[in-house]
């Protein structure tokens, strides 16, 4: 669990269906209203989020790839190729996110892109051109996570709580959408009058103005404020986490499949028009309403209730039935809306599962944890790059989206257990608001491990200045119960409650001419042990 500075507006308080919750502290008189402060603070990270989407090259990528050489099967394997690098620098950046700077990760990642687009197009083969794709690779580990992380985490140190995050990275993924659409409608425009090559070169500049942003931008500190832990420490923390079953087991699933749609969609949906022979001067207008989802279902996100079972048919069911219009042969007109429509919905989807997701770890390993679930989405892709690249090869690419079909029939089935499951825990929910109202003034909070287990959020150095009282049996039921909670999975508090009981036990028999040889060598190892 966190813990707040006091110089931040908020403070957590007791959870017992996994989230954290936030309770707003009183504003001083004269401070700015959280809102407005939220949005100036986020401003300067738009702007960088702007200049990296600005990219002229993407929508006409697919075309220049055609120009050097590549076919189908090894536009999928140099997908497979960057779609490998990711897993192996995204947990790695995850950590270096919440050890070092979430900002600092992100302008490696600009970096990353700039490298990829000159390279890009210095590329006269498919070789070359697979080296670029591994900076695109390097760019996608870096931004994921992170990006998502430092919207959450402002969030809560300007608002208070969590719940205008699905509202900010909304805003987030629609500055992603416009640059993404102003860039393919004039990259196309441009490609037309002058060639595809000359759309990377333009783009390096693009992106170094978002390293200029990204300096200006000034990072929130939350995961700052926990006990400082080693590497290795919070290496096993996070892995822990994200490997935990039951209530984040599902999220996790989720997280993937979505991120596995749209990885496909976006990655291989233009083969669509290259298949249908569509002039070059489309190619600008369908990516622009593609990309576009992105933005739409930003805005959307949070306002389409999928925790109500009627609202989540109704998507699911056009989920499906968009991946089903991609299997058949149509013209270009029903490829792209079926294509938008199913990109539009697992956008929104996707961002309800990142806030359940958030609101489920610390904020000391978030980054690491959400990037541990790219990663796992990246390795998820890998095989279905290779397999969607030699299946279109082979058969057409409406034969291969039959695995677009399947996995977004996955991702329905899980939307629907995580409703179901919410619907059926009313008696968790009135556990928290009990529970919430005995202790929100102390600032408690705990966690449900996937097991049921109740995890404190009591740190050592507050263990051992409880402990005494504890053993008089003189702490309230609360206190009492965050220590008992705490010991399960600390192994060194454990060990020091044994010593000091140890050392009572030895105390108690001491005679009044004082401490026998046997017990003074007892109380000599214990301490000496506790000293180690």
């Amino acid at each position: 669990m966190v813990r707040i500075d006091e110089r931040v507006t908020h403070k957590p308080v007791v959870t017992l269906n996994g989230m954290t919750r936030w309770t707003r502290r009183p504003a001083k008189p004269g401070a700015p209203q959280p809102e407005a402060s939220l949005r100036r603070r986020l401003l300067p990270l738009l702007v960088a989020v702007w200049f990296q989407g600005f990219l002229l090259w993407v929508p006409v990528e697919k075309l220049f790839l055609s120009e050097i050489g590549f076919d189908p099967a090894s536009v999928g394997l140099m997908a497979a190729v960057y779609a490998a690098v990711v897993p192996i620098i995204e947990i790695p950046s995850g950590i270096l996110a919440d050890r070092w700077s979430r900002r600092g990760v992100l302008i490696i990642s600009s970096v990353a892109l700039m490298l990829c687009s000159l390279i890009g197009g210095l590329s006269n083969n498919v070789a070359t051109y697979i080296v670029s794709a591994l900076f695109v690779g390097a760019y996608f580990a870096m931004y994921s996570g992170t990006m998502d992380a430092v919207v959450y985490d402002t969030v809560l140190e300007e608002t208070g709580d969590s719940e205008a995050f699905e509202k900010r990275i909304g805003r987030v993924r629609f500055v992603e959408s416009m640059a993404l659409v102003s860039s393919s409608l004039l990259g196309g425009w441009l490609a037309g009058l002058t060639s595809t090559r000359l759309m990377y070169f333009l783009s390096v500049p693009v992106a170094a103005l978002s390293v200029v942003a990204f300096l200006r931008f000034r990072e929130p500190q939350l995961h700052k404020t926990e006990e400082d832990t080693t590497l290795r420490e919070q290496l096993a923390m996070t892995y822990r986490t994200l490997t935990e079953r039951g209530r984040l087991l599902p999220i996790v699933g989720l997280a993937v499949l979505t991120a596995l749609v749209l990885q496909v969609v976006f990655e291989f949906g233009p083969l669509w028009l290259v298949a249908l022979a569509v002039p070059a001067v489309l190619y600008g207008p369908y990516w622009a309403a593609l990309t576009s989802t992105l933005g739409v279902g930003g805005l959307l996100a949070g306002k389409l209730p999928l925790g109500r079972l009627t609202t989540l048919t109704a998507v699911v069911a056009l989920m499906i039935l968009a991946s089903l219009a991609l299997t058949r042969q149509t013209g270009v007109a029903v490829v792209t809306i079926a294509q938008v429509v199913l990109a539009l919905l697992v956008v929104i989807a996707s961002i309800y599962v990142t806030r359940l997701l958030h609101d489920a770890v610390p904020s000391a390993v978030r980054s690491g944890v959400a990037s541990g679930v790219g990663a796992i989405s990246w390795m998820a892709f890998l095989p279905s790059a290779l397999v969607f690249g030699v299946v279109s090869k082979q058969s057409g690419v409406q034969s291969a989206s039959w695995l677009i079909t399947g996995a977004t029939v996955l991702v329905g089935g899980l939307l629907f257990a995580l409703a179901i499951r919410g619907r059926a825990q009313p008696e968790v929910a009135q556990q928290e608001a009990a529970l919430e109202t005995r202790s929100g003034e102390r600032g408690h909070a705990w966690n449900l491990h996937g097991s049921g287990d109740l995890v404190s959020d009591l740190s050592c150095a507050e263990f051992v200045e409880l402990v005494t009282a504890f053993l008089d049996g003189a702490l309230d039921p609360i206190s009492e119960r965050r220590l008992v909670d705490h010991l399960p999975n600390c192994v060194g508090c454990s060990r020091y409650l044994d010593q000091i009981q140890q050392t009572i036990r030895s105390l108690g028999d001491v005679p009044p001419e004082g401490l026998r040889p046997a017990d003074r060598e007892v109380l000599i190892s214990a301490f000496r042990d506790g000293l180690r």
